[in-house]
């Protein structure tokens, strides 16, 4: 009888190369790109930056809140003063550092996302000075009034305003091709196309478009807003195209007819090859406050909130309008005789313009300037009306000769539109809205157009930040009806702060 002796136990381990060639590659962790390494490089030193800036605010406005309960208003004596308030120096601190890192206010989805990122860390902060107050009236700790008082308003400002600057810094990064996804997007060229010139070059947004799939096999490049993309693969080897680009995001701008899994198994191919798959949604100019994702049994529902044009936030804004035009028209009227005697020295004429304009469900009102055009001006537009150089209903000219030298000042940093503070207070405008139209214009409208309507017309709005009157009608119209149908008291508040950049800038002012 012949032996046979088994050099491997059954219950020996098998070594690792020899398990590697038995189980599939499948099993195998998917490794992470190079494209993945320098995207989490550059978020984490982002990341890292806010929260310096974070710390060094919060720190500063709670020591400020403690020095001035200790040299102003001590309730103890000078010797236990320092211990006492240091104490709750250290307790706000410590909290408020707790509820920033508690509410992911340094989360990667939020870097650059603007509004909901300033919303993220005013939570946060009332949260955390919400706490404080409870463990005032619970444990009636010196020095906690201050905090309140002091550290609240101030810490919420500062870390707004530092919020701002990181994003600045980053558009800036972003503009020189740094801190940037580089994004290949997926679908059908009309899809493909709109996305394109949605998102690409645009620094706010973070993506750079380095190729595109399309399912037309026609169609070798697209060429949109003067850059040529070239078409490279199919949408279903996504993940090939991806990793050959170095791509570490894919925007899918629509899928392939009848493939209900594509976005499941694409998510998978992508795994180790791109950090985030984006799906495009067909529903265009709607903002994030009225959309919100609910998956039901796998099922991701995305639910859009129908808008509406009454209630409780249209009183909360116009509360705003009537508070800030009143302060407003308080150094409007110590600007007024100033600008008055600049207008009137260069010729006769009254010092204010009124115009009809419409404004909210048609209500005709007049609004008010200053004059900064000759007083002949309406009736000598018919002459120089072919020189128009903008579509649509309309009229604006980069020399009109209709202005004069001091209007000219007044419109370039827009001082002639002061006085509409005073239509805002009366009601017959907000501080941000759509532009007022023109009644001529209004006759010009389609079913469309109409919904500019709907709420008040604005002193600035989303038109005056983004290019006022170097836009052309189809684009003026697009970002009126985005806001009507979006606007929020947070938005409100952003565009009135980039409005004063835009103003001291001039652009698009003529």
């Amino acid at each position: 009888m012949t032996a046979f002796a088994d050099p491997t136990p059954l219950s020996a381990p098998i070594a690792a190369p020899q398990l590697a060639d038995v189980l599939p590659r499948t099993l195998i962790k998917p490794r992470v790109s190079d494209a993945i390494e320098q995207r989490n490089a550059w978020q984490r030193r982002y990341r890292h930056r806010v929260a310096i800036s974070d710390t060094a605010v919060i720190l500063a406005s709670a020591g400020l809140a403690a020095w001035v309960q200790i040299d102003f208003v001590a309730e103890v004596s000078l010797a236990e003063a320092p211990w006492q308030y240091g104490r709750v120096f250290i307790l706000t601190v410590s909290i408020w550092l707790i509820m920033m890192a508690a509410f992911q206010t340094r989360s990667r989805q939020l870097i650059g996302s603007g509004a909901k990122e300033y919303r993220r860390v005013v939570h946060a902060t009332g949260m955390a000075f919400g706490a404080l107050a409870i463990g005032f009236v619970v444990l009636q700790s010196q020095g906690m009034r201050t905090q309140l008082l002091i550290a609240l308003p101030l810490g919420t400002a500062l870390l707004v305003i530092g919020r701002w600057h990181a994003r600045r810094w980053l558009v800036r990064q972003r503009m020189v091709g740094e801190s940037i996804s580089r994004a290949l997007v997926v679908g059908r060229r009309e899809d493909v196309e709109y996305v394109v010139q949605s998102v690409h070059g645009k620094g706010m947004l973070g993506y750079h478009v380095v190729g595109v799939s399309l399912d037309d096999d026609d169609v070798s490049s697209l060429t949109i807003g003067g850059d040529v993309f070239r078409a490279i693969g199919k949408p279903g080897q996504a993940h090939v195209t991806a990793a050959r680009l170095s791509a570490d995001a894919v925007i899918i701008a629509s899928t392939p007819e009848g493939d209900r899994d594509y976005l499941k198994r694409m998510s998978w191919q992508l795994e180790g090859t791109a950090a985030e798959l984006v799906i495009s949604s067909p529903i265009a100019d709607v903002a994030g406050p009225r959309m919100s994702l609910n998956p039901i049994e796998g099922l991701p529902l995305v639910h859009v909130e129908i808008p509406t044009f009454e209630g409780g936030r249209y009183l909360l804004k116009r509360a705003m309008d009537v508070v800030l035009a009143s302060l407003a028209l308080v150094v409007i009227a110590l600007m007024t005789p100033v600008i008055a005697l600049a207008i009137r020295m260069e010729g006769p004429g009254s010092v204010f313009f009124h115009q009809e304009r419409v404004g909210r469900d048609g209500h005709v009102f007049r609004m008010l300037k200053f004059r900064s055009m000759r007083t002949d001006a309406e009736r000598t537009k018919h002459h120089i009306a072919h020189q128009n150089e903008l579509d649509g209903p309309m009229f604006k000219m980069r020399e009109d000769p209709r202005v004069t030298r001091v209007g000219a000042i007044l419109r370039k940093y827009s001082i002639d539109e002061l006085p509409q503070f005073w239509n805002v207070l009366i009601g017959d405008m907000s501080i941000v809205g759509p532009r007022p139209p023109l009644p001529t214009e209004v006759t010009s409208y389609d079913g469309t157009v109409y919904r500019r309507l709907y709420i008040k017309p604005g002193i600035t709005g989303l038109w005056q930040i983004s290019g006022r009157s170097d836009l052309d009608w189809e684009e003026t119209v697009r970002l009126d009806l985005r806001y009507v149908e979006n606007w929020s008291v947070i938005g409100d508040l952003t565009i009135l702060w980039r409005t004063v950049g835009t103003v001291l800038k001039a652009d698009g002012a003529y």
